[in-house]
């Protein structure tokens, strides 16, 4: 709205105001609002979630230690959407379809995670949706993401092949079109790719919602990889930059880097009240937001190989209580760790939460930053 009303009404009089033109200005504004923005609503929000007495609930069976934050303010993560969407509405060029796809699935995913926090709020159990039904939704919200892709391709909005890292020229793509000619083939043509692209978002969506167990940990790794994500769509939009790097360039997408500067700045934003000890958790709605945004963003930059280093902690994080489900299950009870998701894991040893935090953080730094030198490692 104000890149309508400041660049394209008011430039013409005030030349000045071509500054709100550059995608580089309106991402610096969006993270500042996003951030300045999250932090004058949390304090309001925490005493409307603790007059309403929406606190978190603690799991009998995890750390002890964990008991004393029972009660504290949950669904935060309508915080953070807010202050991505409103950023989001006011510093993009709305005309952009990415921008509208990116905002629909944070708002998607978010609501699958408010269904599940409004449960447990209610029922005062831990029990929320069952995980059948939600991972049921967010396949649904996966493969409606994929056909929206689908019909973007039609009409020359979105190329498929993905970039990898390390390799120029190797870009492979998930699509058939010899068999997609075909009326009667058109399924098999499109289905690897739509699986794919579900099972990327709704891995990742679940990814963050599992790490978010500490304070701070998972939306300060949000912070990093939002970093990430703001820098690669940056680079996939700029006609040199991609050139340079050899990415398969789109210049539509740049205008997502607006929305990656709106989650940097709100997730940043969010921090300061999540920070240990923290005065209010994200909850479902937002864990579960912010994972499928990602994967999103990811998609719709075909950056999904990177995903695997800008999310890695989450990865690993998810992949712990993989292996520890199936250890138990195939191995007569064995565990692998002795509490799962990891970072619980490492508490069990003896670990400070604050340490376990910041070395997590470190991790993520690092597997960020590497994600980003594969550009130009091509």
């Amino acid at each position: 709205m104000l890149y309508y009303l400041l660049y394209e009404q008011l430039y013409k009089h005030f030349s000045p105001f071509r500054v709100f033109g550059y995608v580089t200005s309106r991402t610096a504004f969006s993270s500042l609002t996003a951030l300045f923005l999250c932090i004058a609503l949390g304090p309001w929000l925490i005493g409307k979630l603790r007059q309403f007495q929406i606190g978190q609930y603690i799991r009998e069976e995890g750390p002890k230690s964990h008991q004393k934050k029972a009660g504290t303010p949950t669904m935060g993560g309508v915080l953070i959407i807010i202050s991505i969407v409103v950023p989001t509405l006011l510093w993009a060029d709305l005309r952009n379809a990415y921008v509208w796809v990116a905002m629909l699935a944070l708002l998607g995913y978010g609501w699958i995670g408010f269904m599940d926090d409004y449960a447990k709020v209610t029922k005062q159990r831990n029990l929320g949706l069952t995980g059948k039904r939600k991972l049921f939704y967010q396949f649904v919200m996966g493969f409606a993401f994929a056909t929206t892709l689908l019909v973007m391709r039609t009409f020359g909005d979105f190329k498929e092949e993905m970039n990898i890292p390390f390799l120029k020229q190797f870009k492979p793509s998930l699509l058939f079109p010899h068999l997609m000619a075909n009326p009667w083939t058109y399924i098999l043509g499109v289905a690897p790719f739509c699986i794919f692209v579900a099972l990327v978002v709704v891995f990742m969506s679940n990814a963050v919602n599992l790490t978010d167990g500490l304070d701070g940990l998972a939306i300060g790794l949000m912070v990093i990889a939002a970093g990430a994500l703001t820098i690669l769509t940056y680079a996939g939009g700029h006609s040199q930059l991609a050139t340079y790097l050899q990415l398969a360039r789109n210049p539509r997408t740049s205008e997502l880097t607006v929305f990656c500067g709106s989650m940097t700045g709100a997730s940043l934003g969010f921090l300061w009240y999540n920070a240990h000890p923290a005065e209010i958790f994200m909850g479902d709605v937002g864990s579960i937001g912010l994972g499928g945004a990602m994967a999103v963003v990811a998609v719709l930059i075909k950056q999904e190989v990177l995903l695997v280093f800008i999310g890695g902690i989450f990865i690993v994080e998810a992949v712990s209580v993989i292996l520890q489900v199936g250890s138990f299950k195939l191995r007569n009870g064995k565990r692998i760790f002795k509490m799962a998701p990891i970072h619980h894991h490492f508490e069990a040893l003896g670990w400070a939460e604050s340490k376990i935090i910041a070395r997590f953080w470190i991790a993520g730094l690092i597997l960020a930053l590497f994600a980003l030198t594969t550009l130009k490692l091509r």
